[in-house]
């Protein structure tokens, strides 16, 4: 799998010339660029269907879950409670990594578009409260989006707001959107499965 774009929404303080966020940068890299389909081949190659009528097209959890696997092995934690004071108690964040007294963390998108802003929302309110040093929210472009489960979160959808976030006023943290895209599409594969099993994909 390739990182298409990546968008750095926030980059205040000295954060993002860390040697922090280089390590946490190459961690993230790593792991999407690890995700491969079929298992073993060395590229992600989906099958060549539109996903947009019912029952048709690739998953995305699985591809999520490869991803989430590959971040634990380098010593990240999945599925972290972070408390960032909302009024209702938000689910966990998909992976984290702890920098001194505060976590950066990955959110892998599933959802919909309304689920995008709510990940990059919940981000950078961690920012702001100094509960996150920073946040990547990984989803697809509208080329890969195009072969997945209809209506799934992808980056030009998102991208009309970026300078909403962009005004935030922050001291200290970044805050990074990540646009992937398959190496290629082929009838010759097999359709990545609508399930929750990731490990095929490693």
């Amino acid at each position: 799998m390739k990182i298409f774009h990546t968008e750095l929404i926030i980059r205040a303080g000295a954060f993002p010339q860390s040697a922090e966020w280089r390590n946490i940068h190459n961690d993230i890299i790593t792991a999407i660029q690890s995700i491969e389909w079929p298992s073993g081949s060395g590229s992600f190659t989906l099958y060549d269907e539109s996903g947009k009528k019912r029952g048709k097209g690739n998953g995305v959890k699985p591809i999520k879950q490869a991803c989430m696997r590959k971040l634990e092995s380098l010593g990240w934690k999945l599925e972290t409670p972070v408390d960032i004071a909302t009024v209702r108690r938000p689910g966990p964040m998909d992976a984290t990594f702890r920098v001194k007294d505060r976590l950066f963390c990955v959110e892998w998108e599933t959802g919909n578009i309304s689920s995008s802003h709510r990940a990059v929302n919940k981000m950078a309110l961690g920012i702001i409260k100094d509960i996150l040093i920073g946040g990547a929210l990984i989803l697809p472009t509208r080329k890969m989006y195009n072969y997945l489960t209809d209506r799934v979160g992808n980056f030009p959808e998102l991208m009309p707001y970026f300078p909403l976030w962009k005004s935030l006023n922050v001291d200290d943290g970044l805050l990074a959107v990540i646009a992937i895209e398959h190496d290629a599409v082929s009838k010759e594969v097999e359709r990545i499965p609508k399930g929750t099993d990731g490990r095929a994909l490693l």
